[in-house]
């Protein structure tokens, strides 16, 4: 563990000198090689041991300690978190870019055309055209957002298809680069950064995303792998369920099963923060003040129409609920029953 803290250290410190130091002037291509290979032991480093908390606590605090030491060799240092370690190659990169004092000669050999990137990037056997890849990935990266923020909110048409494949293209082809979904998941929180906000053209290219068709076993990854990063990032699938058009939560239900039950525990949720208000006559939130009792019923009907055979389940958990709240038929004392009945009419 000594050894993997001291290479971590080291490497932190060589993004530094890249980035805010002179001697770069006298590297040449093997020296810049050698440094992406320290990178890319970093970004292998937080692929094995992200999910680790004793390790990566003890890593994290190395780190810090590497950014202490750095900053007052290099005041305008910015500070490396254990996250960064992650892309760690593209921050080297981005360092070396911005250093007035990188040699032309390397600069050239970066956005070398001749060679493919990709190859090189995944196999870090030299860094021949590595800014290819790396300008291609951003570029699609800034296509996707301005795209989508001139998508009409709530359309559900050729334009949130050609978004969503173009997003499953990029991700097909970030996974295939090296199989890490760490890299993939960077990857979605680069182009969908606006997912904690979720706005409506938003939601609808994630869910026009899911719902192209899968055509090898690689596009089937990718789906899973889009589905996956939803779920893990609950207040996003909050704000698609609520915002993104009803025809497509319904195809989304029918396509795939993690998402029906998410959206399932998503409605059980919303209900279950539901109140009765005297003074209004009906079941309120405060956590989703757009929310109706009425819209509410309106999703569960949704889901029993996308998938009939859910209903009996559902109904059945909302019955032992009403229940537990003391089974009573009179409306307004409990929002299972009061759910019940209004599905049932």
């Amino acid at each position: 563990m000594e050894s993997v803290l001291k290479n971590v250290s080291s490497s932190v410190e060589l993004l530094a000198v890249a980035a805010h130091s002179s001697v770069v002037e006298h590297w040449q291509e093997q020296t810049v090689s050698r440094a992406f290979q320290w990178a890319s032991y970093c970004e292998h480093l937080h692929s094995r041991f992200h999910s680790n908390p004793t390790v990566r606590g003890t890593i994290e605090k190395q780190i810090q300690q590497t950014n202490q030491h750095l900053l007052s060799a290099f005041p305008g240092c910015t500070q490396v978190c254990f996250s960064d370690l992650s892309r760690l190659r593209h921050l080297l990169l981005q360092g070396l870019l911005t250093n007035p004092k990188l040699p032309l000669s390397i600069m050239k050999t970066l956005f070398d055309s001749k060679h493919p990137a990709e190859r090189t990037y995944s196999e870090n056997q030299d860094v021949h055209g590595l800014c290819n890849y790396i300008v291609r990935c951003k570029s699609a990266c800034k296509v996707l957002r301005l795209l989508t923020d001139s998508l009409a909110v709530g359309a559900v048409g050729a334009d949130a298809e050609v978004l969503g494949e173009t997003l499953m293209e990029r991700l097909e082809a970030v996974m295939s680069q090296s199989g890490d979904l760490c890299k993939a998941e960077h990857f979605l929180d680069s182009v969908l950064q606006g997912g904690e906000g979720a706005t409506p053209h938003l939601c609808v290219v994630i869910s026009a995303a899911l719902l192209t068709r899968k055509k090898s076993a690689a596009e089937t990854a990718s789906h899973a792998v889009l589905l996956d990063w939803l779920l893990k990032r609950h207040s996003t699938l909050k704000h698609m369920v609520t915002e993104a058009p009803t025809a497509l939560i319904t195809d989304l239900v029918k396509r795939h099963l993690k998402f029906r039950d998410a959206y399932c525990n998503v409605l059980k949720e919303w209900a279950s923060d539901m109140e009765y208000s005297l003074s209004e006559g009906e079941w309120t939130t405060q956590t989703n003040p757009t929310l109706t009792f009425q819209n509410l019923t309106q999703h569960f009907l949704t889901l029993f129409e996308a998938c009939p055979s859910v209903r009996a389940e559902v109904e059945k958990e909302l019955n032992i609920l009403k229940k537990s709240d003391g089974d009573f038929e009179v409306g307004g004392l409990s929002v299972w029953g009061d759910l019940l009945s209004a599905l049932n009419q």
